[in-house]
């Protein structure tokens, strides 16, 4: 999606020197260097061009040495974006564009701990706001499918009366969503709130919620308070964060939970859940009796 995003830019800004400019969009696989020479030889329609070939990875010879020719010797009428998704399979192309000075623009994959900043930037964009913590909400219902994220933010964006994307907004869009429920799961059981926990397991379970979501955010949440067991008392909360692979302003729940916590019932907890997981996944003939018996005891450990 960024990658794409990046194309559109490209494209923009030779349409907004050039309203006429033709666009050419193509894949490299089965394109020869005849027909790149083709594609950028003018139009009898446009003056300009804009040529996107993507997945260079697939470039045969020819096509290659012609981009790299074109590299060394840019048209100034024609805009080259070439497309290359990763891996070796084409990279000692990239890396002679590169010396060639084609201008480079490396995406990385966003890390977990990244989204939530991705999804404030992307509301900023659109005239809105939210909290970290309604960021975290948000991605924890929608996942960390950028297309998904952005359209949501775009969404609540839109919906929003004043601006300001509140976590009763998100959770009137997104809240039937299997991932948050897990994460409400988990959270309410390891600060030993069994009831709620419970009535949340059940709600979960009769809306379709598939139960190895459960054990995952009950195993991320129990290795997440492990972590910041081990780090209690070290670094910054920007550090700490880090570390343990959570947005900062998490910090304060998981230091709320952690209360409730030492290294011996932590290790229970671990236990209980990898079995519970191993009995969602067929180890036991009922799902939902060893979520109830998982969540139960996990609960009652955090509320001694």
């Amino acid at each position: 999606m960024l990658a794409a995003r990046l194309v559109e830019q490209v494209v923009a800004v030779a349409r907004a020197e050039d309203p006429s400019v033709e666009v050419v969009r193509t894949g490299a696989a089965g394109l020869e260097g005849g027909d790149f020479a083709q594609m950028t030889s003018g139009s009898l329609f446009a003056a300009r061009s804009a040529v996107v070939i993507e997945d260079l990875a697939e470039a045969s010879d020819s096509l290659a040495q012609a981009l790299l020719a074109a590299a060394a010797d840019p048209a100034p009428d024609i805009a080259l974006v070439l497309v290359h998704r990763g891996g070796n399979k084409g990279k000692g192309v990239v890396d002679k564009l590169k010396k060639a000075k084609a201008a480079h623009f490396p995406v990385t994959a966003l890390k977990p701990r990244e989204l939530v900043g991705f999804v404030e930037h992307e509301a900023r964009t659109r005239g809105a706001r939210l909290d970290p913590q309604v960021a975290q909400q948000l991605v924890d219902s929608v996942g960390t499918d950028l297309r998904s994220l952005v359209g949501a933010v775009d969404q609540l964006a839109q919906d929003s009366e004043d601006g300001l994307i509140r976590e009763d907004l998100v959770r009137r869009f997104f809240q039937g969503r299997a991932e948050v429920k897990g994460f409400t799961i988990a959270d309410a059981a390891l600060a030993g709130q069994t009831t709620r926990a419970l009535e949340e397991l059940r709600w979960a379970l009769a809306s379709g919620t598939a139960p190895v979501l459960i054990t995952s955010a009950m195993a991320s949440g129990v290795r997440g308070l492990g972590r910041l067991s081990g780090v209690r008392g070290r670094g910054n909360d920007n550090e700490v964060a880090a570390d343990i692979g959570v947005p900062p302003w998490k910090l304060r729940t998981m230091r709320q939970q952690l209360q409730r916590w030492d290294d011996l019932r932590l290790a229970r907890a671990v236990r209980l859940v990898a079995r519970a997981d191993a009995d969602v996944k067929g180890a036991a003939d009922d799902a939902a009796y060893a979520l109830d018996t998982m969540v139960l005891q996990v609960s009652r450990l955090a509320g001694r």
